[in-house]
């Protein structure tokens, strides 16, 4: 440690806000270059190196082919694709020298299919599954967390090619297996959830997560199993009601009741009637922009008034279309929104798409704005009073909500995600004509997978869940060193002593980093606990008796064991032995 490039810090940095970014940081592991770049440093690259390795291992072991695009893109491809406008202001454009239009890579589906239509032409060739682990570029809008959510990434992103969709279904049997044996080699506590394809397109998708309660992604899991990221969770929508024998529909004058609690509060003191907040009917405003173009289009969402909107619902629910909501100019340019007491009958008269929760079924009456200053109608009936234009989950997910497999209520808890697999189909092979000549001659149009795992993450994730009020706690396989020795003291009889249970510890084979600085024993503890490497050797005032200390940094257990035969019991334990 006395020539290793690393300095600890004792204070947090100003900007970290979760314990994988304070440590990360104070251990010496990783240094912020700008907002959501980083460096990786002598420790953090080994961690680094050795999570890449384990995914490297278990990609090959099922079958993949490692390959490596640029990062520089041209525009061009991903024209083709539309995701050159879809994926808006999160991609980095750059232009040359020549004007010629260039793209940092997100992502590389149409890079992969370029490359196999331009090597392939055979059905005798697939299928086939390539991969790469390579550094990625997404312009966030709020790089927060450190490396869990930078504008730089380390990314392994596989593709998988094949004649069928069996053939696919097989393909991502394969990788889903292979993604559970990394993430349980790398000591994960995670959850496989349901998710939304969001701008990769594609079917069934399902998200691997780290839980962590620093997690940005929330999902529920329900006692039979069911588990899903809040994106895609579906409302069961309740059974429809008849028309028949429904009251009619009423305008109350209800004065200075813009929102639902007041409204709710008004038709409780002057109707006679009880109502909650989920008998109201809220409904909110926004507008949506398809890619490529420069019109906005104004959307009604209506919802129980119980439930707030899930901006993330919402997006996903509107992919690939750009939302936001409506500021006050937009209403100043449309008359009919009147703030507070918005209802289905202006949108509908002024041709505004209104689309409305699973639970808004026909035959159920609510309270909701009758589009005039100070009016709310009462029993306006769904299926009667007005008709929607369809259903658009948007509305909050919370914890007691019917699980949508029918097996109880849902639970809510949070995670990171390390992982993402879809069934992507034909979108990239029909936009570049991927075929392959099949047996009769004729072109079979191949279907695509694609396999993403946030390499660079996943050290954070691992931090996240691996860590005291001491410091990092790593486990073996990611590690960056096996053994940490410690030298309690300064003479040179104990420096000798370290050295020479180092040199051991590395003739059994093991990493061994060793502290050999001229610091007081307590700051070479300190840094010990909070670099987290697993097993700890202490060569101190024992070693005069034949003695040196062994420490468990997980457990925080302490045993002596004898000098004379150390390396082989360490060794042994380092190896599960």
């Amino acid at each position: 440690m006395s020539s290793l490039f690393l300095r600890t810090l004792r204070e947090d940095p100003a900007d970290a806000e979760v314990p994988s970014h304070k440590l990360l940081v104070r251990a010496g592991y990783v240094r912020r270059v700008a907002p959501g770049v980083y460096s990786w440093l002598p420790l953090g690259l080994k961690v680094l190196r050795r999570v890449e390795n384990v995914v490297r291992e278990e990609m090959d072991a099922m079958g993949g082919q490692e390959i490596q695009f640029p990062a520089l893109l041209p525009r061009e491809p991903y024209q083709a694709t539309n995701r050159w406008t879809e994926y808006g202001p999160a991609l980095f454009r750059i232009k040359d020298r020549k004007g010629g239009d260039y793209l940092l890579g997100p992502t590389h589906e149409e890079l992969f299919t370029l490359a196999v239509k331009g090597e392939y032409s055979s059905y005798k060739d697939y299928p086939v599954v390539l991969y790469q682990i390579q550094t990625k570029y997404r312009d966030e809008e709020r790089p927060r967390a450190g490396i869990l959510r930078g504008r730089e990434f380390l990314m392994k992103d596989s593709y998988s090619f094949d004649l069928s969709d069996e053939g696919l279904s097989e393909s991502y049997r394969k990788h889903r297996d292979a993604y559970v044996t990394i993430f349980d080699r790398l000591g994960l506590n995670y959850v496989i959830v349901a998710a939304t394809s969001g701008a990769m397109g594609g079917s069934a998708s399902e998200e691997f997560l780290a839980e962590s309660e620093t997690g940005e992604d929330t999902f529920v899991r329900g006692p039979g199993g069911y588990a899903a990221n809040v994106e895609a969770v579906t409302t069961p929508a309740p059974p429809e009601i008849p028309l028949d024998g429904l009251s009619p529909a009423q305008v109350h004058h209800t004065p200075d009741t813009p929102t639902i609690e007041t409204l709710v509060n008004y038709l409780n003191e002057h109707t006679g009637r009880t109502f909650t907040a989920a008998d109201t009917l809220k409904n909110v405003l926004v507008k949506i922009k398809q890619p490529g173009s420069d019109e906005w289009e104004l959307l009604g969402v209506g919802l129980p008034g119980d439930r707030e909107v899930d901006m993330k619902r919402l997006e996903a629910s509107l992919e690939p279309a750009q939302v936001e909501l409506l500021e006050e100019a937009d209403f100043a340019r449309n008359a009919f929104l009147v703030k507070g007491y918005i209802g289905p009958g202006a949108l509908a008269a002024n041709g505004v798409r209104y689309l409305v929760d699973p639970r808004v079924v026909t035959g159920t009456a609510w309270a909701t704005g009758a589009d005039k200053a100070d009016h709310h109608v009462v029993d306006l009936v769904c299926g009667r009073d007005f008709t929607p234009d369809g259903t658009i989950e948007a509305a909050e997910v919370r914890a007691g909500d019917p699980s949508p497999d029918g097996s109880g209520v849902l639970e809510a808890a949070r995670g990171i995600e390390i992982g993402h697999i879809f069934q992507l189909g034909r979108k990239y092979a029909d936009a570049f004509s991927l075929d392959a000549l099949g047996p009769d001659s004729k072109p079979v149009r191949i279907t695509m997978g694609s396999y993403g795992i946030g390499v660079s993450r996943l050290v954070a994730a691992i931090a996240e869940q691996s860590h005291d009020e001491n410091g990092l706690v790593w486990p073996r396989s990611v590690a960056p060193f096996d053994v940490h020795v410690v030298v309690a003291g300064k003479s040179a009889e104990l420096l000798a002593g370290g050295e020479a249970v180092a040199a051991e510890l590395e003739a059994q084979g093991l990493s061994v980093i060793l502290d050999d600085r001229k610091a007081s024993p307590g700051v070479k503890f300190a840094d010990a606990e909070l670099v987290g490497v697993p097993t700890i050797v202490v060569v101190g005032r024992g070693l005069a008796d034949g003695t040196i200390e062994l420490k468990d940094r997980a457990s925080g257990e302490r045993s002596e064991i004898a000098r004379d035969g150390a390396a082989e019991q360490v060794a042994r334990i380092v190896r599960g032995g």
